[in-house]
This record gives structure tokens, C-alpha cells and sequence, in this order.
């Protein structure tokens, strides 16, 4: 089969042909991949910048949607055929963060464990998995649409961080890409109006008009400009989907008494941010950090199913298909910003 390695040791991303994987433990699935999207994460690690397997090349991916091909003895919720998704996060499901009911913090799990960052991904044509992390599709739910999962499930999970947010406050998003616009479709859905989008790159800002929200759209220049002229120009939530320093800075400073900022983007490990403790005091500022939970799928279903081709249309969401041989062109129209997002199509 065809599948995409990346070595950290030189940086470098190459197509190579693999074999098929088989089933060899009793609770493995084995899926043909039908969509495997980009993801900013991938390319931290493509530029050396997100923890990932050091030693040896690997198989990058972990957001796709597939169908099962094949399963272990002891999988009986599943049979070939089945339409799925798979949450890539995992724990070790004996810890106390995974008996607390919070895999994601696993030491020996959570992020250390991730298909295509820690274990082979889904930038090929097939992938073996482990039953549990499987989530079978309902009927009106498209494989297209289900390749979205992964991210939609940490904005469900972040969701429920940041809770309430009440219709009529104001919000802010720091970010167009694809994370930003499906913040913005999913505040749309929940009956927020009030919210404006925030993103240096106009392409994307153009992109944006196609989801029909209505949102108010600038630039982060122009963000300034108004709040230079009007004091009052603030919001209640700032959600930040750039991993940006200097953009989360200046956001600090444009939130409301009892604001929440909620950080949602993957900065550098390296990044350093410097706010105003005593304001953060005054105006009683939450800071949320967001990442992912592995039991927030159930919900991602229900929310993708709400969210139909109204707001998961490849086209509004400024997202583009590609074979999996245009993995280059593919990144390199992510990082132009000329997209907001890159999907292989198998």
C-alpha cells in the first residue's frame, strides 16, 4: 500500500510502499482509509517543533474516516463494511488520570500515544487500530463529513471547558483556518451573532464569507484600530485558534470584566507569553487551556449530524482534496494560506 513517512532525524516526508497491515491481536480493526486530513499539528512536526516518534520514520495522520476491511476474534460491534471514524487518543487505562476518567492526561497514553504522532497513521491506504477507539458512523453522517471528527471533538470538549457561553456575549476568534471556521460554524448553530473573526491572511478572511454567518471578519491591524478609537471595543470570550504569542497578547488586553480567553491554538513549546497579573486580578479573567478528551466523540457524532452540509461543506469551509501522491503540494497550499485546510482522498 501507499502511505506517506515522516523521519524526524532529517525532517523530511517521503511516499514509500508499505504492506497492508493484518490482524494479529483479537481486538484489532483493520480499516481502508477513505479520508485523512492535515492538521496544524502535523505541520509543527513536520517542522521539528511538536514532540513525535524520534528514532525511526513513521506513518503520519490522525484525523480520518474509513471503512472496516477486517477484525479481530473478539470484535463483535463492528463488521467489514461498517463506515467509521477513529479518535486517535488513547490511554493506558490503568492510571489515575485514566481511572479519574481523563485519558487525555495519561502519561503513558494521551498524546503519547496518538496514532500518527507516536503510533502509525492514517496517511495511507490502510490502518490497524485498536477496537475501542472506533465509533461507527450513523447513516446520515458522510465518511467526507466524519474525517472532520477529530477536531470537532476537541472543540466539543472545549466546549464544555468554556461553558456558558451565553448568547448575546460578545467573541472573539483569533484564527481562520480550519479550527476558526468551525468554531465560527458551530457558534452559528448554538445562535451567536455577536462574534468576529479575527485573521491576518486575507485569503482566508475571503474564504470565510462562504460559510454566509455574517460574522464580522478583520484583520488583526484593524482590531487595533478599534480599540485605539473606542476603549469599549471588548469582548466577553476570546477564543484563540492561531497558537500566535503577540495575537494572544494583544487579546488579553481586548477582554471584558469577567472575560474568558480560551487557548485552543498549538503554540511552540518553546513560546513565552507575558500578561498583566494585577488585570488579570481586576477584571477577574479566566484562562482556559483547551486540548482534547477521548470520551468527547459521542458528542462529536451528535454534533456533526447537527451540523450537516449547512456548515461541514468542503467548499464553505475553504477545505481541498488531494491524492495522497500531492502530499507536497498539499502542505504547500496549507502553509500559503490559500486553503484552509488539505484533505487525501482515498
Amino acid at each position: 500500500m501507499e502511505a506517506v513517512e515522516f523521519s524526524l532525524k532529517n525532517k523530511s516526508l517521503h511516499l514509500v510502499q508499505k504492506p497492508i497491515p493484518e490482524v494479529t491481536e483479537p481486538n484489532q480493526i483493520l480499516i481502508k482509509v477513505a479520508y485523512a486530513g492535515i492538521c496544524g499539528t502535523d505541520l509543527h512536526i513536520t517542522e521539528g517543533t511538536f514532540p513525535c516518534i524520534k528514532d525511526e520514520p513513521f506513518t503520519m495522520g490522525h484525523e480520518f474516516s474509513g471503512i472496516v476491511e477486517d477484525v479481530g476474534s473478539e470484535v463483535f460491534d463492528f463488521k467489514p463494511g461498517d463506515k467509521v471514524t477513529v479518535d486517535p487518543n488513547i490511554g493506558c487505562g490503568a492510571c489515575h488520570y485514566c481511572n479519574s476518567g481523563e485519558p487525555h492526561y495519561c502519561n503513558r497514553g494521551g498524546i503519547s500515544s496518538y496514532i500518527g504522532i507516536f503510533k502509525d497513521g492514517a496517511w495511507a491506504q490502510y490502518i490497524n487500530v485498536l477496537q475501542r477507539q472506533v465509533h461507527k458512523l450513523p447513516h446520515d453522517i458522510t465518511l467526507e463529513q466524519a474525517v472532520l471528527a477529530e477536531p470537532i471533538s476537541c472543540l466539543a470538549h472545549s466546549w464544555d471547558r468554556i461553558a456558558p457561553i451565553t448568547v448575546g456575549q460578545k467573541i472573539l476568534i483569533l484564527g481562520a483556518g480550519v479550527i476558526g471556521n468551525l468554531w465560527v460554524s458551530i457558534l452559528h448553530l448554538q445562535g451567536h451573532r455577536r462574534v468576529t473573526v479575527s485573521e491576518p491572511n486575507v485569503n482566508r478572511l475571503e474564504l470565510l464569507k462562504r460559510l454566509e454567518t455574517g460574522f464580522d471578519r478583520v484583520t488583526p491591524d484593524q482590531l487595533k484600530e478599534r480599540h485605539e478609537k473606542n476603549p469599549d471595543y471588548l469582548f466577553d470570550v476570546i477564543i484563540d485558534c492561531s497558537g500566535c504569542v503577540p495575537a494572544i497578547e494583544h487579546a488579553f488586553s481586548l477582554l471584558n470584566k469577567g472575560g474568558k480567553l480560551c487557548l485552543f491554538g498549538m503554540a511552540s513549546p518553546q513560546a513565552k507569553m507575558s500578561i498583566s497579573p494585577l488585570e488579570l486580578s481586576m477584571k477577574e479573567i479566566q484562562i482556559i487551556g483547551l486540548f482534547l478528551n477521548q470520551f468527547s466523540f459521542p458528542k462529536t457524532l451528535g454534533l456533526l449530524e447537527s451540523m450537516g452540509d449547512r456548515y461541514l461543506n468542503y467548499d464553505s469551509l475553504g477545505i481541498k482534496t488531494f491524492a495522497l501522491k500531492e502530499y507536497r503540494q498539499a502542505i504547500e497550499e496549507l502553509k500559503k494560506g490559500s486553503i484552509s485546510k488539505a484533505v487525501f482522498k482515498f
